[in-house]
């Protein structure tokens, strides 16, 4: 008997468990097959970037990542001290500050998973899950069927137990690692190369004097070049061990990667207690020649970008593919925007691969390099900070972002294309001091952050009336008659008034509208740029550059990316905007509920 999927994810990495919690959120049915008898026991991934627990947060699961993980806080740099040995060269801020208000961490990716897992679990009621001991063996497109949106044009066999199982899918998404049997039955490829150069990789135990054990550290000895980074729990360190020329990862031993260890780390002593997990492999690059298959089958994580893990972006960068992907998945099958946003995925999601690549490529390169010195690949990695953290993906022009009708010099400080800045504000409704993104979760709703100035001045209250008004209208437009008129487009706003002097009747309905089962007033979408009395000042308007006399408004998108920021009387660049990619309702053209 064939069965039919709205979606088929086929794998359940990173990538695809983080597409199906999109789905679990929007309500949208999914299957996902994987090849494993059940969950992920042993991670080999395990670098946290600060961006992966953003979004964490958004899903609601960061408390149990941040208190569970090994938070990395400092780095520390170890050169040749001359006489065969090594010492401390310096220490820096593993994040700088201000990029995120999240830390960097570590957790093995079997635990990361697995809270996603719960999170698609809750979402889903329960009713969403993984079928494992599924082995995909082919897929193919009926190109006939791909212009009806409705059609299940994909189809995918299986195998369980022996048995041949048939799924027909409206869409396929292959998360299914570097060997992905969805890539090779499309017949693309992977574009790249290995190099010579031989990393040894394990987790241990160490019983050692060296100072700077639980704490991430790169050494460069005349032996050869370690990557320190301490794991979660306490006791466990791994190591990434450059191993002499001429290695071959297959015949490399666990002792061959403990010898070497010990030399590196010379004069201080490193004894191992213990050996969880060890491999060898070559640094290698590479990048499929395509990410999808007429726009109804595509390539996610590893089956469509590989390269070392040293850097710690691996992991990272395939859950944000499935979490790109998932959300406008979700919109699409919810009736809330056409077949043709999928495209953006493509856009988007390649660049970042070949940014990794190239990433990936030089940093492999400085770290391995003999004729560069310790000091140069300090700098680098200060300098690559950013990138490591998650935070330099800038999406180009599209339906969804909006760069060239931006007025940017409203809001310098958040960057179109770019993920959303936090900063501290205080909600005005409990005078609870929190960061800004924390209010902006991933439910699949897109946000208006409108930054109005201070109210009590007439100008600016006046100004953010005719907003208010304008905005109402255009939400309903696109709003279902049955539901909350913050339920696909929510109102934030961010005034510049005195917390003391600001008034809760002087603010629009809009943005404290009537909702939910028991039709109670939302007041929780009102935040104050000012001081708190336990927590300080965020200085949110300086930090984005907003002028409050000019004020600004910024749309965000359901994964938290700057769409669009313009002015507040740009009514018509914003209907625009949403005119682009969203489907309206019909018959919603004026306010048709209380506000």
């Amino acid at each position: 008997m064939t069965r039919k999927a709205n979606v088929l994810i086929c794998g359940s990495g990173s990538a695809g468990i983080s597409a199906g919690v999109w789905l679990s959120r929007y309500g949208i049915p999914c299957t996902i097959l994987e090849r494993r008898r059940g969950p992920m026991q042993i991670g080999q991934a395990d670098g946290v970037q600060c961006r992966t627990v953003e979004i964490y947060e958004s899903f609601g699961i960061a408390e149990e990542l941040l208190r569970e993980s090994y938070h990395v806080l400092e780095v520390a740099f170890w050169a040749p001290d001359g006489n065969g040995g090594i010492f401390r060269q310096s220490r820096t801020a593993d994040t700088m500050p201000g990029l995120s208000h999240m830390p960097h961490v570590i957790l093995n990716q079997a635990r990361m998973n697995g809270l996603m897992l719960g999170a698609m679990d809750r979402f889903s009621d329960g009713e969403q899950g993984i079928e494992y001991g599924v082995e995909v063996k082919s897929v193919q497109v009926d190109e006939s069927k791909v212009g009806d949106p409705e059609a299940h044009c994909v189809k995918v066999v299986a195998e369980k137990n022996g048995r041949q199982e048939v799924f027909e899918a409206k869409y396929v998404l292959g998360c299914d690692g570097a060997h992905s049997i969805v890539r090779k039955s499309l017949g693309y490829n992977m574009i790249g190369d290995t190099t010579d150069t031989v990393w040894g990789v394990m987790d241990v135990f160490p019983r050692t004097n060296f100072p700077d054990i639980r704490r991430k550290s790169t050494l460069h000895s005349p032996s050869g070049n370690l990557l320190i980074i301490p794991r979660e729990g306490g006791s466990m360190v791994r190591f990434y061990i450059q191993l002499p020329p001429g290695s071959i990862p297959k015949d490399i031993k666990l002792e061959d990667l403990q010898s070497t260890a010990r030399k590196i780390f010379h004069p201080y002593t490193m004894d191992i207690a213990e050996t969880f997990w060890w491999s060898a492999y070559s640094i290698g690059q590479r990048l499929a020649d395509n990410f999808h298959k007429n726009y109804r089958v595509f390539l996610t994580g590893d089956a469509c970008h590989t390269h070392s893990p040293k850097a710690g972006q691996g992991m990272n960068v395939s859950l944000q593919d499935g979490y790109n992907i998932g959300w406008k998945l979700g919109m699409i099958l919810s009736g809330q925007a056409p077949h043709s946003l999928l495209h953006t995925y493509v856009l988007e999601r390649a660049k970042v691969a070949k940014d990794l690549i190239d990433f990936d490529r030089e940093f492999a390169r400085m770290f391995s390099a003999k004729e560069g010195s310790p000091e140069e690949f300090r700098r680098y990695f200060i300098k690559a900070g950013r990138y490591t953290a998650g935070l330099t993906a800038r999406y180009e022009d599209s339906e969804v972002t909006d760069l060239k009708g931006s007025r940017q010099e409203v809001a310098r400080g958040i960057v179109v294309g770019m993920r959303f800045p936090s900063a501290q504000v205080v909600r005005f409704c409990d005078c609870k001091a929190m960061q800004l993104m924390r209010g902006l979760t991933s439910d699949g709703r897109w946000r208006i952050l409108v930054f109005a100035g201070d109210i009590t001045v007439e100008r600016d209250r006046k100004r953010l009336e005719e907003l208010a008004d304008f905005l109402a209208r255009m939400t309903w437009g696109y709003t279902l008659p049955t539901a909350d008129i913050d339920s696909l487009i929510e109102p934030v706003l961010v005034l510049r008034t005195k917390f003391a002097e600001t008034e809760q009747e002087r603010i629009h309905g809009y943005f404290w509208p009537v909702t939910g089962k028991w039709r109670m007033r939302d007041l929780h979408k009102v935040y104050i740029d000012d001081e708190h009395y336990n927590s300080g000042h965020g200085h949110a308007y300086e930090k984005y550059e907003v002028d409050p006399a000019v004020g600004a408004v910024v749309i965000v998108r359901p994964d938290q990316y700057v769409a669009k920021v313009t002015t507040m009387d740009d009514f018509e660049g914003i209907t625009g905007f949403f005119k682009g990619f969203m489907i309206k309702r019909e018959g919603r053209n004026e306010i048709s509920g209380k506000l």
